[in-house]
């Protein structure tokens, strides 16, 4: 009996050591991790081997766990990279939203191209970079830059359109990055960057498929933003705004151009039919009245007449020249060409030896601002014609940056007599009238000479002050 009853005792007490650790004991651990999922942390899980009879459905919570998890990774991976794609489509639409308004508020290209290359810039990271316009021969200036070293931009000055990535994304129209600068680095002469591995992507600016110039940005691989196709449609689209608000300062200064052309021939036919008219019937009376006073024999009347008749001769001969000037055509392609034909006409007309010496890297200059400059050289080689006695001219332009430029107007003549020139009205004037065109152009214009010496003539200008006085005036000089 007393056997019987220690072995019922010792199977309850086994019994019961085995409820707690098949049920009461997973149920606790149940619980704790229960709480630690409720403050947050997910990653908790079920010791599945210490839960008795409750392994298999541990392993499974643990297993649906894991799925979780990993489904909490992706969605918060996948909600990034969205929130990503909807800040960079952001970005993107302000872009074109800031290139579309500022096409007709910019003060200049220049101003709209320096603005974006520092836009561009911000979007991926580039370390360096330029924009070039392209003119007619090919060859590209330098607008802007930033992050290039002097002798690198001075050696791009020389370089045509035509050359590796820059000449293949001219003529497809799209974007592209050149990933090894070794051939464009023979090209230029020189290292770009210090040839760092960084790469470069070259953005054209383009309208109705005609290449007017690019954006060259140059970023580090490790540091840059990735060149993806959607960075790439979206430089391409600012390319092609750009490149059609280039068009269309092209055409205003061609509008301004063929302006000033028709105002001014408009005031050498109302001077022809008026003034020159008048002047030769009056020539036509004194020849007449001359012929009425030698029958007479009054020399004394014959000799007033005779100076009248030389007045007008002379005064009509100025008006020719007048008319003439008025009618010079500012050449359709700017400034050089006609200069050229204004030479080329003064070579033949003096047989003097005329050279013509360029060194403005073809610079671009307003409409208005190419004619001032003409005109000062054309009241200047009139002077040389009238009364320097010259066998040699030379006419010498030159640029020192973007900015600044120089006209020098020199003969080996027999000079002037600075101090005396007020003597002479009509030269007096001419000097005048040259004066008054260098300060429209914000510039100044010195006169050098000494009799048997020659003269020169030295204008000096920087496009940054013309630009500053043309805010604040209304008129154009002609």
């Amino acid at each position: 009996m007393l056997i019987a009853t220690t072995l019922l005792t010792l199977t309850m007490l086994w019994q019961t050591v085995r409820l707690i650790e098949e049920l009461i004991l997973p149920s606790e651990q149940f619980h704790h991790w229960s709480e630690q999922i409720r403050q947050g942390n997910t990653t908790a899980r079920l010791p599945a081997k210490s839960m008795g009879a409750l392994h298999a459905g541990a392993a499974h919570v643990n297993r649906m766990m894991q799925h979780v998890d990993q489904v909490s990774l992706d969605l918060e991976s996948a909600v990034k990279k969205q929130t990503a794609q909807f800040e960079q489509k952001t970005k993107s639409l302000q872009l074109l939203y800031d290139v579309a308004t500022s096409i007709n508020t910019a003060r200049d290209t220049s101003d709209l191209l320096t603005r974006f290359l520092h836009t561009m810039r911000n979007m991926i990271n580039a370390k360096a970079g330029m924009v070039r316009l392209i003119h007619d021969n090919g060859k590209m200036e330098i607008v802007s830059s930033f992050g290039i070293d002097k002798q690198t931009l001075q050696n791009e000055q020389q370089l045509a359109i035509d050359h590796c990535l820059c000449g293949s994304v001219s003529r497809s129209g799209e974007p592209g990055v050149e990933h090894d600068l070794n051939n464009c680095q023979r090209i230029l002469g020189s290292p770009i960057l210090n040839n760092q591995g960084n790469k470069m992507i070259a953005v054209p600016l383009q309208y109705h498929g005609r290449a007017l110039g690019i954006y060259n940005l140059f970023i580090d691989p490790d540091k840059g933003v990735e060149f993806d196709s959607e960075i790439s449609a979206l430089f391409s689209s600012v390319g092609q705004h750009l490149g059609m608000a280039i068009e269309k300062a092209r055409l205003d200064d061609e509008s301004k151009r063929l302006s000033i052309m028709k105002e001014r021939n408009a005031l050498a036919h109302e001077l022809h039919d008026s003034l020159a008219q008048t002047l030769a019937s009056l020539r036509f009376q004194i020849s007449m009245l001359d012929d009425s006073v030698n029958h007479i024999a009054l020399a004394d009347i014959h000799h007033e007449i005779q100076q009248i008749k030389g007045g007008l001769d002379e005064a009509y001969s100025e008006l020719r020249e007048l008319l003439a000037h008025f009618r010079a055509p500012m050449h359709k392609r700017g400034l050089m060409p006609a200069l050229e034909d204004l030479i080329s006409n003064f070579r033949t007309q003096t047989q003097m030896r005329v050279l013509l010496q360029r060194e403005w890297n073809d610079a671009k200059l307003p409409a208005n601002m190419e004619l001032q400059i003409l005109r000062i050289v054309q009241e200047s080689l009139a002077n040389i014609r009238k009364h320097s006695q010259a066998h040699t001219v030379r006419v010498l332009l030159r640029s020192h940056n973007q900015s600044d430029y120089t006209v020098l107007i020199e003969d080996d003549g027999i000079g002037i007599d600075l101090n005396n020139i007020s003597d002479h009205p009509g030269e007096n004037l001419g000097l005048s009238i040259m004066q008054e065109r260098a300060r429209y152009l914000g510039g100044e214009l010195k006169i050098e000479s000494e009799p048997g010496e020659g003269t020169r003539i030295h204008l000096f200008f920087t496009t940054h002050k013309y630009s500053q006085i043309q805010n604040n005036q209304h008129f154009a000089l002609i």
